[in-house]
């Protein structure tokens, strides 16, 4: 009977080991293909219109890194700087994110976002398709921290009809041939000349006066002189009698947008992109009813959103694999048909031109405005508290303007208020100015 047990005794040990050996095998295949993909995550600035457009970026990452997925997530532009905030906070940054304008040099000053420089170094093929001004613009501390996304900078549109009817026969070379044209527009329910006021897309008055923000080592405030308490005053005077609307100072983008598209205003200081908003809003507008130049002075102010890596991702190089992939070739391509707008990258806006010049000829021509005297663009200095400073001297300026305080004051309100941000430890990189 000994024989029979044993054997019976090693067909159970062989039947164990087979199904453990099944049940292992099983379980590794089921772990291998249930296995969910590492996400990255993108944080974009009101682009919720550009759903499609990632999707295609999405699949050609997703081919180049299998096993990794990317995900989109966008906020508004009122509330993206909360939003990101709170993510820092739980040390959940998003791997990338899209910024428009100078809030990034807050987050570069304090050590949020990735030096790109070794990147842009490395992969010069990639790097040499882009406008070095504006590589050049995302530099802080003498190192680099974004790419392009898309670029645009202030224009002067004006009303062809009301210039014909004011007897003006070209745009004005001057701010005193600017004010001499406003007031020759203005009348009754209509305004010579409207600005944005968001982001110092202001500055170009200023600059055509020889204002500056702060003083070339960037350690002091400059903007108190003769000089700017005239143009102050003359700003409010031209407001209080109509010549400027109040909108410029109190409205942000639909107000002004949506008056120079009602045809009540003869010149309008803007970014690029206002004019596809009011083309879009008013069915008169086309390149026979509206001009476009630079200000006075060839002056601009740019607005344009670049692509930026957290310092906290685990995944840097799958991270700047995906900014290559939207900012070059077929998918920077996409974007730029899609928003009507130039990208920052030479090659694929030789393509954008081609495409405009078949499906939207004003386009067209606005873009070829966007990449001349890049030397003169103003307000894009580079203070890490750029946001700080912009809150504490727009509305003292502002005050002014509207009436409600002296020129003098407001500047010299301004001027402390700014001194202060100014002093604190850090925020300044050495080679500013």
């Amino acid at each position: 009977m000994s024989e029979p047990i044993l054997l019976l005794a090693s067909g159970r040990r062989w039947l164990r080991s087979l199904a453990l050996s099944f049940l292992v095998t099983i379980c590794a295949c089921s772990s291998d293909s249930a296995a969910p993909p590492t996400t990255l995550y993108v944080l974009t600035f009101n682009m919720p219109h550009m759903e499609a457009e990632f999707s295609l970026w999405a699949k050609e990452f997703r081919r180049l890194h299998p096993g990794f997925d990317v995900q989109q997530i966008d906020r508004k532009g009122s509330n993206w700087a909360a939003y990101y905030h709170t993510q820092v906070i739980a040390g959940t940054a998003p791997d990338i994110i899209d910024t428009q304008g100078a809030i990034w040099l807050q987050y570069a000053s304090q050590g949020g976002l990735l030096d790109l420089s070794r990147y842009l170094e490395r992969d010069r093929d990639f790097t040499n398709q882009f406008y070095p001004e504006l590589i050049e613009s995302w530099r802080y501390g003498g190192k680099n921290y974004g790419v392009p996304l898309y670029f645009t900078k202030t224009l002067l549109f004006y009303n062809k009809q009301m210039f014909k009817e004011a007897g003006l026969t070209q745009p004005p070379r001057s701010f005193a041939e600017l004010m001499s044209h406003a007031r020759k527009l203005a009348g009754t329910g209509r305004y010579g000349f409207m600005t944005l006021n968001f982001d110092w897309l202001y500055w170009p008055l200023f600059a055509m006066n020889d204002i500056r923000l702060v003083t070339p080592d960037c350690k002091r405030a400059a903007f108190n002189t003769p000089a700017a308490r005239m143009l102050i005053e003359e700003l409010a005077a031209a407001t209080a009698e109509g010549i400027i609307s109040p909108t410029s100072w109190t409205g942000r983008w639909v107000e002004p947008n949506g008056m120079f598209a009602a045809g009540n205003v003869g010149m309008f200081n803007a970014h690029s992109t206002a004019l596809l908003w009011i083309m879009s809003n008013a069915q008169w507008v086309n390149e026979g009813s509206v001009g476009f130049a630079q200000m006075p002075g060839d002056w601009s102010v740019p607005n344009a959103h670049a692509l930026h890596i957290s310092a906290s991702t685990r995944y840097p190089e799958q991270a700047w694999d995906f900014i290559k992939i939207v900012t070059q070739g077929s998918g920077a391509l996409a974007f730029g048909k899609k928003l009507n707008s130039p990208t920052g990258n030479r090659v694929v806006n030789a393509q954008l031109r081609e495409y405009f010049a078949q499906t939207n000829p004003m386009v067209l021509d606005v873009l070829g405005t966007q990449f001349e005297y890049l030397d003169r663009m103003v307000a894009n200095w580079p203070l890490a508290r750029d946001t700080e400073i912009k809150h504490a001297f727009y509305p003292e300026i502002q005050s002014a303007i509207l009436g409600n305080k002296s020129a003098a004051d407001a500047l010299a309100s301004a001027e402390r208020k700014v001194n202060h941000i100014l002093s604190r430890p850090g925020g300044i990189p050495e080679d500013c100015g």
